[in-house]
């Protein structure tokens, strides 16, 4: 995160464009780092004795570290702890300014003494940032009293690393009474406390459309009703882990169906963190125990169907998949489909796959649990009633503990948890076929 954000600064001071930052940042990854550049970056080095060095490795066949050794000007210590460094994102973007003659490494420095300065961070603040310590870079940015907020943020931070992209950044949390936004993909927690978290959109979607881009694996262009649904999934995710979490910690937690909004305002007390995806604007919206006006009804998203298959001879299996995300019906129609099995048809709610188990008959059927409508062991008890041998795998956001117990209880054979793990799911199917 801290090359987004000295980046974004370098930008603003007109070092370089945000293309080309767009540009350096797409390079760190493949980039590997020479230890003289971070022996100059740490002052252990002048950059004209790190020169010299080099100058010597050209001559001789021999390392960095040996030759700084030899000379005195390093110690073995000194070494040890610029290769441990070699594999830093922040070292890397260093290199890549200095190669590619935006500045020097001491002009470097003198840039991040004004941007500390600006920021208000203290030294410890700055090596945590250049070290990319989760734990100590978020209070910086989303401290807050009231519970849950800073955990959750933190949480929605690693998520978009882990399943999203790793260029971002994020802005300074803003505690509001009133939040207006063009589109917003939301989920509300309820139990022991109420929680609300959300991702919106400003005037402008390109934040918007990047976060689902990223988190879809493909290229959204415009906010449609599939931009919707992607981000309501992402949104699931993350509420899912959140509950587990407070499970562990005997707080209790339910989850209604994420739903989405446009042209929403919102009145009553909460938080917005602003994040940038590859520069992009998005904000993150968490209210806890807050009463909320919403001056906007829902946006009722509909994404149809795709049309199920005939079972032929050659299959190894007929399954009806429903989940009132079309992404998740996506993902794993294509992992089903993949090992040789039939898809003969989706549903979105429960409601629908009661009707779909009756008409197909499949092998097995997987089943939400948070669904609108009619949830998805309401619909397997209604199954199992019908046909006590059904054959159904529960598919369910972490935090739904409660709810797969039940529905163990009502007849579920297995379950599987998102995010998905492929192996986890054909494991499940090969169990019960």
């Amino acid at each position: 995160m801290f090359n987004q954000l000295f980046g974004a600064y370098l930008v603003k001071e007109k070092v370089f464009s945000e293309d080309e930052l767009r540009g350096l940042l797409d390079e760190v990854a493949g980039q590997r780092v020479k230890l003289g550049t971070i022996a100059v970056a740490e002052g252990l080095l002048s950059e004209e004795t790190a020169d010299e060095i080099n100058q010597l490795q050209s001559k001789q066949d021999k390392r960095f570290g040996d030759i700084a050794i030899e000379k005195g000007y390093l110690t073995q210590e000194n070494v040890d702890m610029l290769l441990s460094q070699q594999g830093n994102p922040f070292m890397k973007f260093v290199q890549l300014l200095s190669e590619n003659e935006y500045l020097t490494i001491a002009e470097i420095e003198k840039y991040l003494t004004f941007f500390q300065e600006q920021e208000g961070f203290s030294d410890e603040d700055m090596e945590a940032l250049r070290h990319e310590d989760m734990d100590q870079i978020v209070p910086l940015f989303a401290f807050s009293a009231k519970p849950f907020v800073t955990d959750l943020v933190s949480l929605l931070l690693r998520n978009i690393t882990r399943f999203v992209t790793d260029d971002y950044h994020m802005g300074r949390i803003e505690r509001v009474d009133e939040f207006s936004c063009s589109n917003m993909a939301m989920q509300h927690l309820w139990g022991d406390h109420s929680i609300y978290l959300a991702l919106a959109a400003g005037e402008d979607s390109e934040g918007f459309m990047a976060m689902a881009s990223g988190y879809a694996g493909e290229y959204i262009t415009n906010v449609d009703d599939y931009t919707f649904d992607v981000l309501c999934e992402f949104i699931n995710t993350t509420s899912g882990l959140f509950a587990t979490n407070l499970s562990h910690r005997s707080i209790h937690m339910d989850m209604e169906p994420p739903v989405a909004y446009k042209k929403q305002t919102i009145e009553g007390m909460g938080y917005l963190v602003p994040i940038y995806i590859q520069g992009k604007e998005v904000f993150l919206y968490i209210a806890v125990d807050s009463e909320l006006n919403f001056l906007a009804d829902p946006y009722k998203v509909n994404i149809q169907k795709q049309a199920g298959s005939t079972v032929t001879s050659d299959s190894k299996g007929s399954f009806v998949i429903v989940d009132d995300s079309a992404l998740t019906r996506k993902i794993l129609r294509q992992i089903i489909e993949d090992e040789g099995y039939t898809i003969v048809s989706e549903a979105v709610n429960g409601e629908e796959a009661v009707e779909a188990y009756r008409k197909y008959k499949p092998d097995v059927i997987t089943l939400d649990i948070t669904m609108p409508v009619m949830d998805g062991v309401d619909a397997l008890r209604t199954i199992i009633a019908s046909n006590p041998k059904a054959k159904a795998v529960m598919v369910t956001a972490a935090g739904q503990e409660k709810k797969v117990i039940e529905a163990i209880k009502v007849g579920a054979s297995k379950f599987v948890v998102k995010p998905f793990d492929k192996e986890q799911i054909l494991e499940a199917i090969s169990d019960l076929l």
